[in-house]
């Protein structure tokens, strides 16, 4: 833990195993006082993680099986317990549909892929308290 700093806890929904892998390293790599960082594999599953787990942001894939992105973030924003929690979107989505779509829907703000840690440390720096850069 950062000194005097509150670790934020973060929760990745992709449903890619490797994806969610690489989303633990590069949040790892930000620099950023990160806590726990729980997986979910879809929406559904994110929301059953979130009824005992409390995080500060949800880093989410649009495209999943079950429950999608979209569907997600809608549930989350009409939830009076965790509307309050940013949601950033992770896409493949070369249209503006889905991410217009996301953004409308409450999103914090979105990455596409392929990403670099550069871009999830810029995305978050704002969210996130960052951590004591010396």
């Amino acid at each position: 833990m950062v000194r005097g700093r509150m670790e934020s806890h973060v929760l990745v929904v992709d449903d890619s195993a490797a994806i969610r892998k690489i989303l633990h390293r590069v949040l790892r790599q930000t620099g950023m006082a990160i806590g726990e960082i729980y997986e979910a594999g879809d929406g559904q599953e994110a929301l059953e993680l979130l009824k005992t787990k409390t995080v500060s942001l949800v880093l989410s894939d649009i495209n999943m099986p079950k429950m999608d992105g979209l569907q997600l973030l809608a549930a989350l924003k009409n939830s009076p317990e965790r509307r309050h929690i940013p949601v950033v979107m992770i896409t493949t989505e070369g249209g503006e549909t889905k991410v217009g779509e996301a953004v409308r829907l409450g999103a914090a703000g979105y990455v596409r892929k392929p990403f670099t840690a550069d871009q999830i440390k810029d995305k978050l720096a704002g969210i996130l308290e960052p951590a004591i850069q010396l």
